[in-house]
């Protein structure tokens, strides 16, 4: 693999992984409610979750979707159905008064947000349609496994740094204290972007 051929992979990683969707929205959620070591786990978890659809996509998921159309939409109404449960949590939920300014909700468990974040991720399988797509144009059929592998971390860190980073500016005091005040409007708004993206993952 030439040195422009893995710059050029890298670069639509990273515009993949900064394009707006579920695991976006969960990091910055996260970061909003449970801070930002909270938000580094979930990050961890959404990019673990890129990696498992990236190895999917070179083993050929996308050619087993092209024979069986049927499990490409039964992976999609089943990834619909979970974030519009989670989009449905988070509208119902949207009036409960927030913590006091000085403290903030316990956390979850870093399992518990790792697995949260791998979830999201799997929950939008129209990575694996993505990742074939950025495999094709870049790889050849004898690349390396050394060079897959190292494609594969650069998957996990540019997905993990970007959510990170998201946490990060959603975690800052005065973003969060802009969110007590807008709790509501703020959570219902969340709730209804993973709403769309659920039916647009269905409909898609």
């Amino acid at each position: 693999m030439t040195l422009a051929a893995f710059l050029t992979f890298a670069g639509l990683v990273i515009f993949a992984a900064v394009s707006p969707g579920p695991a976006v929205l969960m990091s910055a959620r996260t970061g909003l409610t449970e801070g930002f070591r909270t938000g580094v786990m979930l990050a961890m978890g959404i990019g673990s979750g890129a990696v498992i659809w990236a190895l999917a996509a070179m083993f050929g998921l996308h050619l087993m979707f092209d024979a069986a159309p049927s499990l490409l939409w039964a992976l999609k109404i089943g990834s619909a159905a979970y974030l519009l449960w989670m989009a449905w949590h988070l509208w119902r939920d949207a009036a409960t008064p927030f913590v006091a300014e000085d403290t903030r909700p316990v956390p979850r468990s870093p399992l518990a947000a790792y697995r949260l974040g791998l979830w999201t991720n799997l929950a939008n399988p129209k990575a694996a349609v993505m990742f074939s797509s950025i495999f094709l144009g870049t790889l050849q059929a004898d690349t390396p496994l050394w060079v897959l592998a190292s494609l594969l971390g650069v998957i996990f860190t540019a997905e993990t740094l970007w959510n990170s980073l998201v946490a990060r500016i959603f975690s800052l005091d005065r973003t969060r204290a802009r969110y007590i005040s807008l709790k509501t409007l703020i959570d219902r708004s969340f709730g209804g972007m993973l709403a769309l993206l659920g039916v647009k993952i269905a409909a898609t």
